[in-house]
């Protein structure tokens, strides 16, 4: 499993926020997303039975964080990145923020997202059209900015290019929040089915820092099968 979670609407955008990039590997992984439907199955890779595992995992991680539990973090407007039809988005981030931007690469995730989320989505302000790698978010705007299994999806370089944008786009307090598959030891792999790669936890490291970011705490994901790489969460300011 790589990517699990992945409207003609007017807060739907193609516009400012977009830099120009053309990439095989972009393409690639575009044209593999496009095949998928916009179902919870589809954006876990046929898993969808370890979502609320998942989502558990992720409030517990979350949780201490927040201002009201002794963190940093105003649970106001939250960025989430790679957000396929919005699991993430109604499941996590809905129920603890006020408001939820979405950044999601596929026309048909994005159009189906304010269906699936359903009577929240008024709470849904923008929900972006765009690859992570060529995507800018607004500066001092997010107090989380999440992102869950999307990141494989890109270069080294425009993974430290998006940290840092992603950096810049923090509120005071505020954090950003990877949860990934994991590879135990050794270099990075590359799965040519989804043109993604799977990074090491030392590898995603090495990206985080030279974006200008510090490692908050680091986590490990429970009750997974054991059959999945290991996934791991960090949380970076």
């Amino acid at each position: 499993i790589r990517r699990f979670d992945k409207m003609a609407d007017p807060h739907v955008s193609n516009g400012d926020h977009v830099i120009a990039n053309e990439d095989k590997l972009y393409a690639d992984a575009q044209n593999y997303w496009a095949k998928v439907s916009p179902t919870i199955d589809g954006m876990l890779g046929g898993f969808a039975n370890i979502s609320p595992t998942d989502i558990n995992g992720s409030k517990s991680f979350l949780r201490p964080l927040l201002k009201s539990s002794g963190g940093k973090v105003v649970p106001k407007h939250a960025l989430d990145c790679g957000s396929g039809i919005g699991r993430i988005t109604k499941r996590l981030l809905l129920p603890i923020f006020e408001t939820v931007d979405m950044v999601e690469q596929d026309r048909h995730f994005c159009d189906s997202a304010r269906e699936f989320i359903g009577s929240e989505s008024n709470r849904v302000i923008n929900i972006f059209c765009s690859g992570l790698q060529n995507f800018i978010p607004s500066k001092k705007t997010y107090d989380v900015i999440w992102c869950q299994w999307v990141l494989g999806h890109l270069e080294d370089e425009d993974l430290i290019g998006f940290f840092a944008r992603c950096r810049q786009a923090l509120c005071p307090g505020g954090v950003i929040v990877v949860k990934e598959n994991t590879l135990a030891e050794g270099k990075k792999t590359f799965d040519d089915s989804d043109s993604s790669y799977t990074r090491s936890k030392e590898e995603l490291t090495v990206c985080m820092c030279k974006a200008g970011l510090k490692v908050v705490c680091v986590q490990k994901q429970k009750d997974f099968p054991k059959s999945l790489y290991p996934v791991y969460m960090f949380a970076l300011h």
